[in-house]
């Protein structure tokens, strides 16, 4: 039986990430799941929420001595997916600030039982909400979706941003297999990590689909990191180096 695997990249979340976990278990009860968590240096109490509540969850902890940065995070992430889990495990990725609510976990899963290889949560969708999130963030957001679908296309993809999905680990393994250490290669780029790992997946044949959901960006409480003009940056390349791939 397919087991459910939660991948939570984490810094400095202990404001929001004892709720989350609580909430995955409620979500999840009467599945087989584990939830693994990358906490990538934290210093404010993660780890020890972390240790406390490994022993009453089915939880799996990578640490990393110093921030590494959440492409990093990611990266190992993936890397423990593709060593641990086997190929119909369906592993949901999704941020630990509890902005990602675990009530589309279910939504997720049963598009990936329908045939599809990638479910992403998406804000682009016809009854996605977004609370919280400033306009002038909005609107970024709006015009990298125009110019990665212009440029870059994946069907059936809208929100290549977000990283709340479902994917089937095995094209995590295969995508692992092909790029190794290059599975990120824009780390220092921003935020891009997540629009950069959808991209590989398709490279490697990566079935993709969409379930709208609401965005609880009010609930973060943990300090965005984002660089705008950095991550701008960061797109340009990503679409440079995949029309080139394309080619």
């Amino acid at each position: 039986m397919s087991e459910i695997v939660v991948a939570l990249p984490a810094y400095n979340e202990a404001a929001r990430l004892e709720q989350l976990l609580d909430r995955i278990r409620t979500q999840l009860a009467g599945k087989p799941y584990r939830i693994v968590v990358v906490d990538d240096g934290s210093r404010d109490g993660t780890a020890d929420i972390l240790r406390r509540r490994s022993q009453d969850l089915p939880l799996v902890v990578v640490t990393h001595a110093v921030n590494a940065g959440l492409a990093q995070t990611l990266h190992d992430g993936m890397r423990w997916v593709a060593e641990h889990c086997q190929d119909d495990d369906i592993v949901i990725t999704m941020d630990a600030d509890d902005t990602h609510d675990p009530v589309y976990i279910d939504a997720l899963v049963q598009r990936i039982a329908a045939g599809n290889d990638v479910v992403i949560a998406s804000r682009f969708q016809p009854g996605a909400e977004v609370h919280g999130v400033p306009w002038h963030r909005q609107l970024y957001s709006w015009g990298v979706l125009v110019l990665l679908r212009l440029l870059l296309p994946i069907r059936g993809v809208r929100d290549y941003a977000c990283g709340y999905r479902a994917i089937r680990a095995r094209l995590i393994r295969a995508a692992v297999e092909r790029y190794g250490d290059n599975l990120f290669e824009l780390r220092q780029w921003g935020f891009i990590c997540t629009a950069e790992l959808l991209w590989k997946l398709h490279s490697v044949g990566a079935r993709c689909s969409e379930v709208p959901f609401s965005l609880r960006y009010d609930l973060k409480q943990s300090v965005s990191r984002m660089r705008v003009g950095r991550t701008i940056a960061g797109y340009g390349l990503l679409i440079w180096n995949g029309r080139i791939r394309r080619r």
